[in-house]
């Protein structure tokens, strides 16, 4: 999830300026617990994490057989018990302020609660719907 509304869009066009994919937009009302900051050089210190571990070409990685970096750092936190990372964008044209959050625990309950900010309640109710 990215925690502004232009990071979002950056996150979305993956680079491309102006080509989306169809998406609905949502914002969320989160409340989770063991989410680790990686945003600031002292936080990745103190979990021994590199920031270009956070960086790399997943894509490329996967497509010439390699287990990206980003992978494991993900399963070492999970053994942890880590609920999720927020990290910085590394989406193309993204500004050192924009930011993402990532969960692997989540679920309509505390202490991982994430629900759909829906106020006027215009989501669809079920995957009928959709």
């Amino acid at each position: 999830m990215a925690l502004t509304v232009e990071g979002m869009f950056l996150e979305m066009a993956h680079g491309f300026a102006r080509r989306f994919e169809p998406l609905t937009v949502c914002c969320y009302e989160v409340d989770v617990e063991g989410v680790v900051d990686l945003r600031t050089h002292a936080d990745r210190v103190a979990t021994r994490i590199e920031l270009s571990d956070l960086a790399c070409p997943w894509a490329y990685d996967l497509a010439r057989g390699k287990q990206p970096a980003s992978w494991r750092v993900a399963r070492g936190l999970i053994a942890t018990g880590v609920s999720g990372i927020l990290t910085p964008s590394f989406a193309a044209g993204a500004r050192a302020d924009m930011a993402n959050l990532t969960l692997w625990k989540w679920g309509p309950d505390l202490p991982h609660k994430v629900e759909v900010f829906d106020p006027s309640g215009r989501l669809p109710k079920s995957q009928l719907s959709w």
